[in-house]
């Protein structure tokens, strides 16, 4: 309905804005300050991210009740992704914010999402512009597999700082008497991590070929 696409893009537009904020953000610090910039990213731009990604649960929701046609689980697996690195990992330990992986995560993220939004926001209108449609269904193939790995290389440096700290682990008093040691926990997530990207870029394909099929661009062009 006239509603609910008129709702849409004003979520794409808030998620345009915020995105576009931390992208130019990161690229004015960068050139104004060179790598020094990079150890205080999150400092600078973590509120507005986590804000970002707080924001992006609503998508899961969206697809739920049917206003997006997307394909819920590989969503909820990028959504679920981002937010347990930034606001467990990342967020949790500030030795790890820091560190330049937290600057290329960003830099990835940020860099998908202001193409994405700014295809979604066009597409809500009806234009489909061939360059931005091809980019959008282009670009996350190969930058997505990086940010896996950004986030894999996150993890692996928090590892230390979780053993070292005990954040997140928990001993159960009797008559239980085992404790949950999350350095485990992430290392298992790790594996899952990985097992996910495969599924995901399996969709991208699926959805690139779907919307950069002949007959579509033709459709699209008329």
């Amino acid at each position: 309905s006239f509603t609910m696409n008129t709702y849409l893009f004003v979520y794409d537009l808030m998620q345009f804005c915020g995105h576009s904020w931390i992208f130019t953000n990161m690229i004015i610090r960068f050139m104004s300050f060179g790598k020094d910039s990079l150890a205080d990213t999150f400092y600078s731009i973590g509120l507005v991210m986590r804000l970002c990604q707080l924001l992006s649960v609503l998508e899961i929701l969206h697809i739920l009740v049917g206003i997006d046609k997307s394909r819920l689980f590989p969503r909820f697996l990028q959504i679920t992704e981002r937010i347990i690195v930034l606001f467990v990992v990342i967020n949790s330990q500030e030795e790890v914010q820091g560190k330049y992986v937290v600057c290329a995560l960003f830099f990835l993220w940020n860099l998908l999402d202001v193409v994405r939004y700014t295809y979604n926001m066009l597409a809500r209108t009806g234009i489909y512009y061939l360059p931005l449609t091809w980019l959008n269904f282009s670009l996350c193939i190969p930058l997505y597999p990086l940010s896996v790995l950004a986030k894999a290389f996150a993890i692996c440096v928090s590892l230390p700082y979780f053993e070292s700290l005990g954040t997140y682990s928990i001993k159960l008093p009797f008559p239980f008497a085992f404790s949950i040691y999350f350095p485990y926990i992430l290392k298992i997530y790790l594996l899952v991590l990985f097992i996910g990207m495969c599924f995901i870029i399996q969709n991208l394909f699926s959805e690139r070929r779907a919307h950069l099929g002949t007959g579509n661009i033709k459709k699209k062009r008329s």
